[in-house]
């Protein structure tokens, strides 16, 4: 079995004018802006070899996730990716308003660019963020990327690319419907990686469905996060071997030649996740699920710790905090917070009687 490592072995000594950029070298793309760009001084032009040289003798452990850095020097190695120009990384992270952002243009051509989204990174305010998509209209990061988008078009006349794996996925969705019309004419295709929908306010708007038949979202047969919200876009599931939530993980997808590996439909256990979801927001509103998720983060937050892996790391201590830090908890929002799980647990219930009705 192949994933995108696989692929740049064996597509990387091919330049783009002999192999055309095909669906992989855009999820590979996509993936780019994990990078740990912060931690090594970017110039304002870099290519993707330079980049990889700077990162050459960071460990494992340096990087964000498993296949990171087996990306980055294959992609740096590779006559493939190793001489595109690089320009415009920013990283804006910020506790007090719950964002965390970033994103990298690609130079593809003289004519083409690809803006890559960052997806969530293990941090706390990275994970609050994205569950404050429940009952946000819109979260800083989609603003933020939509100010980058416009301002990376502005500064460089091409065609547009967009994409990003998870909340990056969301971003780059955000941004090309959010565009003035006179760049909007511009970008090329949009590609969610597994990356979350959005409200049906928004889903229903005309800026939404002018631009529906240039999003593509790609998500794994038993995905969770691709799942969450309104999709209307189309819609294409990716053979993963790994199981449950850990198909999150892009470096588990499948793919051959230049493809991506499809398969036809997703399983039950997604199919439930998203019904038990759609119910319970459903049945909840945006006030109700803002105090449930404030008041989860609040709880997380009292053990002084920044990241999740911190947290699992020192799990006794961090429960004993939280059990401290409930105990504080007014009863109003204990009562919610008992409301919001008896519903969701209620939707599950439901979700499971419709699921069986109609095998």
């Amino acid at each position: 079995m192949s994933n995108i490592n696989d692929y740049l072995l064996w597509r990387g000594d091919l330049s783009f004018e002999i192999s055309p950029f095909n669906q992989i070298d855009n999820m590979i793309l996509a993936r780019f802006s994990y990078m740990p760009f912060n931690k090594i001084k970017m110039e304002e032009t870099e290519t993707v070899e330079s980049i990889y040289n700077k990162l050459q003798g960071f460990k494992n452990e340096d990087f964000g996730y498993n296949g990171d850095k087996d990306l980055i020097t294959r992609m740096g190695q590779s006559s493939r990716f190793k001489n595109l120009k690089v320009t415009n990384f920013e990283i804006n992270i910020d506790k007090e308003i719950e964002r965390q952002f970033s994103a990298i243009t690609i130079h593809l051509n003289d004519n083409e660019m690809y803006i890559s989204f960052n997806g969530t990174d293990s941090s706390i305010i990275g994970w609050k963020e994205d569950f404050n998509l429940s009952f946000m209209e819109n979260i800083p990061s989609q603003i933020s990327g939509l100010e980058y988008t416009k301002k990376v078009m502005n500064l460089y006349p091409k065609n547009v690319i967009l994409g990003g794996h998870s909340k990056g996925g969301n971003i780059a969705m955000y941004s090309a419907i959010s565009l003035p019309q006179d760049l909007t004419n511009r970008i090329i295709s949009v590609s969610n990686y597994d990356g979350p929908g959005f409200s049906h306010k928004i889903t229903e708007t005309e800026n939404y469905q002018n631009i529906l038949d240039k999003i593509i979202s790609y998500i794994p047969q038993s995905s969770v996060i691709g799942r969450l919200l309104d999709h209307k876009e189309k819609c294409i599931v990716v053979e993963s071997i790994e199981k449950g939530i850990y198909q999150h993980d892009i470096f588990s997808w499948q793919v051959l030649g230049t493809s991506i590996i499809t398969i036809k439909n997703v399983t039950n256990n997604s199919e439930f996740f998203n019904k038990t979801i759609s119910t319970w927001l459903q049945e909840t509103s945006p006030e109700q699920r803002k105090i449930f998720v404030d008041t989860i983060f609040e709880l997380l937050d009292s053990t002084s710790i920044l990241t999740f892996k911190e947290f699992s790391n020192a799990r006794i201590k961090n429960i004993n905090a939280i059990l401290k830090s409930y105990n504080s908890v007014n009863e109003q929002d204990k009562k919610l917070l008992s409301k919001m799980i008896f519903e969701f647990l209620s939707a599950g219930k439901k979700s499971a009687v419709e699921l069986i009705k109609h095998k």
